[in-house]
């Protein structure tokens, strides 16, 4: 998603390009969800459920301390694919969002500890 943005010259923020190569997996977390959240408050299926295959691109089922929570976030993420086909939009901000600031508060306490 973010990649090919990058990569397509003609169509290039150099701001955000910017961002995006020097972003931390973190920063790059933040902003997938960023990016869904956003296309699903314009009730954007297909922006919305290209951002939630990039982040279950995210997800590690090859690290069993992960894998759990990667199951739990897939499940999530496939309810939310679903609702958007169906146009529940709602929902499917509502979970993005909080997902988000989940993160947001891990990737924070991670910098504190």
């Amino acid at each position: 998603m973010y990649q090919a943005a990058v990569l397509n010259k003609s169509k290039v923020n150099p701001y955000l390009a910017d961002q995006i190569l020097n972003a931390t997996p973190e920063q790059l977390l933040l902003k997938a969800y960023d990016y869904a959240v956003v296309h699903s408050e314009k009730k954007d299926m297909i922006k919305t459920n290209r951002a939630i295959q990039v982040l279950t691109g995210f997800l590690r089922f090859d690290d069993e301390s992960y894998s759990e929570l990667s199951q739990r976030l897939l499940r999530l993420y496939q309810f939310c694919e679903e609702q958007t086909r169906k146009n529940n939009f709602e929902i499917v901000t509502k979970i993005l969002s909080e997902l988000r600031e989940s993160w947001l508060n891990a990737v924070q306490n991670k910098q504190v500890a």
